[in-house]
């Protein structure tokens, strides 16, 4: 009996039909934001920027403008601009707000680099991750100090404070990203 074409296409001799628009939501979701992302990289970036650099500076500034909104958020919102005394410890609240924010754009940040801007790294995921956090831990100092630095010495407003602690943090983060969590990838 021969296949209909209407018929799904069967892989390697198992019953299970391969539909190419069967991939995973997040495959899909990271080749949706790819695709976007790409009509972005006109030719005044590719002359300056490799492919990859422009799409880690992408998800950068959409993970970065993200977590500011969560910051604002957490900050008015849920620790409503008060200190967080936990009875052994007292946060301010803008470091507090810091830390409700931090783990959410942590995996939000891993998720688009690992899927997005060095989506061709040979490491495993598990080593991905692990260097990440490492590198991440890192780059939450960079930021705590430089947060610390602008709020209590500058006295400037904890939200624009948290902003210029976060291009700091960014040239940080590239580098770290680049030549250790995600070392090997090539531009792709």
């Amino acid at each position: 009996m021969k296949r209909s074409e209407k018929e799904p296409p069967v892989s390697g001799g198992t019953e299970q039909p391969v539909y190419p628009d069967a991939l995973p939501l997040q495959a899909r979701l990271a080749r949706l934001l790819t695709r976007v992302i790409d009509i972005f990289y006109l030719p005044p970036f590719r002359r300056i920027l490799p492919i990859q650099t422009f799409r880690y500076g992408a998800c950068g500034a959409a993970n970065m403008v993200f977590g500011w909104v969560l910051y604002y958020l957490a900050f008015h919102y849920v620790i409503r601009k008060t200190d967080l005394d936990l009875g052994f410890m007292v946060f301010s609240a803008h470091t507090a707000a810091l830390a409700v924010v931090y783990p959410v754009i942590f995996l939000v940040g891993f998720w688009l680099n690992r899927n997005i801007a060095f989506k061709a790294s040979p490491l495993r995921g598990r080593v991905q991750l692990i260097r990440y956090l490492l590198s991440a831990l890192g780059s939450l100092a960079v930021n705590y100090l430089c947060l610390q630095f602008f709020v209590l010495a500058m006295k400037i407003y904890p939200t624009p404070s948290q902003m210029l602690a976060t291009i700091v943090t960014t040239v940080y983060s590239y580098l770290m990203q680049k030549y250790f969590s995600f070392r090997g990838c090539t531009d792709k």
